[in-house]
C-alpha cells in the first residue's frame, strides 16, 4: 500500500529543475539530492517490472535507500544550480541518514594586513573584511593563534590596534616587540621593510621554527619549562599544518588543489592552497563512511568533492584565487563552476589535470589524504561510539553529541542548558568543547514544556549550528518522545537517547558506579550494568549537562534575589515586584522601562515609586 503511494508520487514529478527528498515509513529523511529534470532522475533509481523496485545500476548504499522509501517530496527551482545550493544547504541542516558529509563545518581563519593603515599589522579573521588594500594568508585548520604569536615574537611590528593614538610607548615597546610608531620610533619606510620580512615568514611558517627551537632550548635550560613546553606545542603545531611536497612549479601561480581519498571506512577531504607556485597552506576533513557503505562509490567521491569545494568559497570570505585542480572527475564539476562564479562574479575554473606538474601535485594531495586517514585511525579511538551505536541500534556513529537538562526551585529562576561533547575535537582527545554550550531563560513552568522550549530553540537553530549525531535528554521516556517528536518535525536525521536517574526513597541518584539509570532509544528501556563503559560514558554527559544548569540557575537565582532586594527597599508590593520581574527579567530592565508601561504591567503605585526613586 505505501509503494503504492510511492508509484503514484512517482507520476507527479515535474520536468523542472530541483531537489528531492526521500523519507521512511517512520517519516524519517533518508536522502536529498538535485536533478536537472526531476522526473528524469528521480524515476531512474526504480525499476517499474514487474513491481516497483530498486533499479539494479544503484548502489549498494542507495539500493538500500531505495528499499526503505515510501515517501518522495520535492521543491522545484529556477535552474539546476540553484538546485546545488538548496542540496547542499538541506544536507548540512538535516543531515539525511544516507547522504555522505562532511562533519566539521567550522569557517577556518585566515590571517590578513590591512595596508591602507600607516602601520600594518597581521590580525586573524574569520570573515570578510572590506577594503581595497587588504591582504590574506590562509585559510588555516589549526594553528593560525600559534603563527600570529610567533610572527609577533620574531618581528616588532605593531601589536595594539589604534596604537599611534597613544601618547607614550606600550609595555610591547618596552620590551622591544613593537617598533613604537607612536611615540616616532619609526618611520613608515623602516617599518614596511620589517613587515616584509614578516609576511615571507606568514607564506612559509616552518620558517619560523629554528628561532622557536633557539628559544625552547634556551627557556629549557633556565630551567622555565612552561615556557619552554609552550614554544614546543607551539613548534609541533606549525609542524603539522605544513605540508611535504618535493615540486616547485617556479611559476608565481596561485590556484587550489582538491582530493577526496577513501580508506579503513573513512573519507578524507584535503585542500592544498598553492600561492606564487609553492604549497603555502592545508586543510582537511574527515568523515566516516556509512556503514553500508564501507566501499566508497562514485557518487560519494562526486558527493565530497562538491561539498568540499562550496563549503571552501563562502560568499563571507575572502577569495584568494578562482582556479580550482582536483585529483579526480567528479558530477557537477561544471555546475559548482557556475555557483562559485554567481557567488563570487568571477569566472572560476574547475580541472583534473591528467599529465604535468598540476597532474603531479594532485597525486601528492591524494596519497597526503590517505596518509591523514591512518594518523586518525592511530590516534583516534571509537570502540566505545560503535558500542553504544551498535547496543542502542542508533543510524549515527555519535561523534558529535548535545546533551539538555533544566533547572528551577519553586517556579523560580526557570533556565535550561545545552552541553557539547565531540570526540576528539582538541589535542588532548575526545572533550567537551565550550563553544557550543548554550543557557536560556525559560517561560514554561513543568520540566516538559521546559525541555520542549530548550529543544524547540535548538532545532530552529539547525540552519545556522548542524545538528549533532545524538541527543541526550536527562529524563524518562515522556521526554525521550518529546526529544523525536521535535527531531521528526524538524526533519533532521538526529538520533536520541534519554537517561532517567534510579530513584532511591523518592529521590534521583547520580552517583557513577553504582546507579542502575534507566536508558530509553528506539529499542525500548535498556538498563546496563552499574559499571558499563557506555552507561558511565552517558551519565558523565549527564552530569556535565546538570551542573551547567545548576550553575547558571544559581546565578540566576542570586539576580532574581537581588532585583527583588531592590525594587522592596523602594516600598513595592511582593505582587508588583514578581509581576515586573517575570515581565523584564531584571532589575536593570526595569529600571530602563517608561513609567506608562511600568504602569501597565505592575500598576500606577509601582510606576510613581519607581519613577522617584
Amino acid at each position: 500500500m505505501k509503494k503504492e503511494t510511492l508509484k503514484n508520487e512517482l507520476k507527479s514529478l515535474p520536468n523542472s529543475p530541483g531537489v528531492y527528498e526521500y523519507f521512511d515509513a517512520a517519516g524519517k529523511l533518508l536522502y536529498v539530492g538535485k536533478a536537472k529534470v526531476l522526473k528524469n532522475r528521480v524515476k531512474s533509481y526504480f525499476s517499474f517490472t514487474p513491481t516497483l523496485a530498486p533499479s539494479p545500476r544503484l548502489g549498494p548504499r542507495i539500493a538500500k535507500m531505495i528499499a526503505e522509501a515510501v515517501h518522495i517530496e520535492w521543491i522545484e527551482t529556477s535552474s539546476e544550480s540553484d538546485a546545488l545550493i538548496l542540496e547542499n544547504s538541506f544536507i548540512k541542516q538535516l543531515r539525511p541518514k544516507y547522504n555522505i558529509l562532511l562533519r566539521d563545518d567550522k569557517t577556518y581563519p585566515y590571517i590578513y594586513v590591512d595596508f591602507s593603515e600607516p602601520y600594518p599589522r597581521p590580525v586573524i579573521t574569520r570573515k570578510l573584511i572590506k577594503g581595497a588594500k587588504i591582504r590574506y594568508f590562509g585559510p588555516f585548520y589549526k594553528g593560525a593563534k600559534d603563527i600570529l604569536e610567533a610572527i609577533y615574537e620574531e618581528f616588532a611590528l605593531v601589536q595594539k590596534k589604534g596604537c599611534l593614538k597613544e601618547k607614550k610607548a606600550c609595555l610591547f615597546a618596552q620590551i622591544n616587540r613593537c617598533l613604537a610608531p607612536c611615540v616616532g620610533g619609526v618611520s613608515q619606510e623602516e617599518y614596511q621593510v620589517v613587515l616584509g620580512d614578516a609576511l615571507k615568514a606568514l607564506k612559509n611558517p616552518a620558517s619560523l621554527i629554528p628561532r622557536l627551537e633557539q628559544k625552547m632550548l634556551f627557556h629549557a635550560t633556565h630551567e622555565n619549562f612552561e615556557q619552554a613546553a609552550h614554544l614546543r606545542d607551539q613548534i609541533e603545531t606549525i609542524k603539522s599544518i605544513s605540508v611535504k611536497v618535493e615540486i616547485d612549479l617556479a611559476k608565481f601561480e596561485d590556484f587550489e588543489i582538491f582530493s577526496v581519498a577513501s580508506a579503513s571506512g573513512f573519507f578524507c577531504a584535503l585542500r592544498l592552497s598553492v600561492r606564487e607556485g609553492k604549497v603555502a597552506y592545508a586543510t582537511h576533513s574527515i568523515t566516516p563512511a556509512l556503514k553500508i557503505a564501507q566501499n566508497s562509490d562514485e557518487s560519494i567521491i562526486s558527493e565530497l568533492y562538491k561539498q568540499s569545494i562550496l563549503a571552501a568559497f563562502p560568499s563571507s570570505l575572502p577569495l584568494a584565487c578562482s582556479q580550482i585542480f582536483t585529483s579526480d572527475d567528479f558530477e557537477d564539476s561544471r555546475l559548482c563552476e557556475q555557483v562559485l562564479e554567481t557567488r563570487h562574479s568571477r569566472k572560476f575554473s574547475i580541472k583534473t589535470p591528467k599529465i604535468g606538474e598540476k597532474k603531479a601535485l594532485a597525486n601528492i594531495a591524494h596519497k597526503n589524504a590517505l596518509e591523514l586517514i591512518k594518523k586518525h585511525i592511530n590516534t583516534h579511538k571509537y570502540s566505545l561510539l560503535e558500542d553504544i551505536q551498535n547496543y542502542f541500534g542508533l543510524n549515527n556513529l555519535p561523534l558529535k553529541i548535545e546533551c539538555f537538562d533544566n533547572s528551577m526551585l519553586f517556579g523560580e529562576a526557570k533556565v535550561g542548558a545545552m552541553i557539547a561533547w565531540q570526540a576528539n575535537s582538541s589535542e588532548k582527545g575526545s572533550e567537551f568543547y565550550k563553544e557550543g554550550y548554550r543557557h536560556m531563560h525559560l517561560s514554561s513552568s513543568n520540566d516538559y514544556e521546559q525541555m520542549k522550549e530548550m529543544l524547540t530553540a535548538r532545532a530552529l537553530r539547525f540552519e545556522n549550528a548542524s545538528p549533532p549525531d545524538l541527543w541526550l535528554i536527562d529524563g524518562g521516556k515522556a521526554l525521550y518522545d518529546l526529544a523525536c517528536d521535535v527531531v521528526a518535525s524538524s526533519g533532521a536525521n538526529v538520533d536520541v537517547l534519554a537517561i532517567a536517574k534510579e530513584k532511591i526513597d523518592a529521590k534521583a541518584h547520580r552517583a557513577k558506579g553504582s546507579a542502575l539509570d534507566k536508558i530509553h532509544c528506539e529499542l525500548g528501556e535498556m538498563k546496563l550494568s552499574p559499571n558499563d563503559a557506555k552507561l558511565m560514558f552517558l551519565q558523565r554527559l549527564r552530569d556535565e549537562a546538570h551542573r551547567f544548569a545548576i550553575s547558571f540557575h544559581r546565578k540566576t537565582r542570586d539576580k532574581t534575589n537581588l532585583a527583588k532586594s531592590e525594587l522592596a527597599n523602594l516600598g513595592l508590593s511582593a505582587g508588583a515586584i514578581k509581576k515586573l520581574l517575570d515581565y523584564y527579567g531584571s532589575f536593570e530592565a526595569i529600571k530602563a522601562a517608561s513609567n506608562d508601561e511600568i504602569a501597565r504591567v505592575a500598576g500606577k503605585q509601582a510606576a510613581k515609586k519607581l519613577a522617584e526613586s
